[in-house]
């Protein structure tokens, strides 16, 4: 038996071509790790021109000197647009996460749903559709974008040792505990609370809500309950709409459930998500209405402040529900578009 070696030249071409790709390989390595670099930095660069065209940076607020506005140096963790007339939480993807199931809802339905034969007047229903989608929105854009109740700070160099002190209010014949704040150095009115995801002490806290990126509290809570409740009516519509498609073709073509699932999917998915949004909302939407009915803020009801004490706010369901919805809302206690003085912040 004769073994046949393998020729020199053969495997100097071998080697060579194993270089050749190994050459390539890390070029083309180096090339995508120089473009993942270069878009990087692209993108940064206009994250900051938009931060700074909306006027949302804290870039260059020690040269503004005097002609400083609050928002500039406000030491929050809140993000303002158009020279702080709007301000947003600091953390916007539950708001986004919202705004887009809100909006691919809304294009499902009227794309897939609406647009069948076994729907009538299905202009005048899409058009529907669209119009509660836009209130949900619109009532989202209210909660969301203005000052929850946010309390002005002190200036810390006037803060003194004995400035701790306990202080005590009477509210309807019961005496209440002013909290101090240490980190904006005053005395938290009854009913407010400091939110360490904004940084800020807010009046008549409620929540700080993931899904609108903002707390809700004294000035945005009847938005925030106009949001919630037009979603709840949005999406049971929907859920409406997706069972009457459903219903609809398994008559007309005489099929199952399966046949349901390969013929409109589309439907199918958005059949589960409303449902899952209808129980959610309308838990929430129950859990809010016996709070304003017993004149309570979730925050209250959560730490069972009264559990043990008589409700100082509590003044009857009438009384109570005229409060939470009808009231006039006061105005900011904190105007951001102002210029700085000494007593601002």
């Amino acid at each position: 038996m004769i073994l046949e070696l393998p020729d020199s030249s053969t495997q100097e071409q071998q080697h060579s071509r194993n270089n050749s790709l190994s050459t390539k390989s890390q070029s083309l390595t180096q090339f995508v790790a120089s473009i993942k670099l270069k878009s990087r930095a692209v993108t940064r660069a206009l994250e900051k021109k938009l931060l700074r065209r909306c006027d949302c940076t804290g870039e260059g607020r020690s040269s503004r000197g005097s002609g400083a506005r609050i928002y500039q140096v406000w030491p929050g963790n809140n993000v303002f647009f158009f020279h702080g007339r709007l301000i947003f939480g600091p953390d916007p993807k539950g708001l986004l996460l919202t705004m887009f199931s809100i909006v691919i809802s809304s294009w499902v339905s009227a794309i897939y749903n609406i647009d069948d034969d076994s729907l009538p007047h299905s202009l005048v229903t899409r058009l529907f559709s669209l119009l509660l989608a836009l209130i949900v929105l619109v009532n989202l854009f209210l909660a969301s974008a203005f000052d929850p109740g946010i309390i002005p700070r002190t200036d810390s160099s006037n803060i003194t040792r004995t400035s701790t002190e306990n202080r005590v209010v009477t509210v309807n014949g019961v005496e209440l505990k002013l909290n101090y704040c240490r980190i904006c150095k005053i005395y938290r009115p009854p009913r407010s609370c400091h939110c360490d995801i904004c940084g800020n002490c807010v009046e008549k806290f409620d929540h700080h809500c993931p899904w609108i990126g903002q707390c809700v509290a004294l000035r945005n809570y009847r938005r925030f309950l106009a949001f919630i409740f037009s979603a709840l009516v949005f999406f049971v519509y929907v859920f409406a709409i997706s069972c009457w498609r459903i219903h609809g073709r398994m008559v007309a073509r005489q099929s199952g459930f399966m046949e349901m699932v390969k013929d409109c999917p589309e439907t199918l998915a958005l059949l589960a998500f409303s449902f899952a949004a209808i129980w959610f909302l309308g838990s929430l939407v129950g859990f809010h209405l016996y709070l304003i009915a017993v004149n309570q803020t979730a925050y209250e009801n959560f730490r069972q402040s009264y559990k043990s004490s008589m409700n100082p706010y509590d003044r009857g369901i009438l009384s109570n529900v005229k409060e939470a919805l009808f009231a006039p809302i006061s105005p900011s206690a904190v105007d951001f578009h102002t210029q700085v003085s000494q007593e601002s912040v």
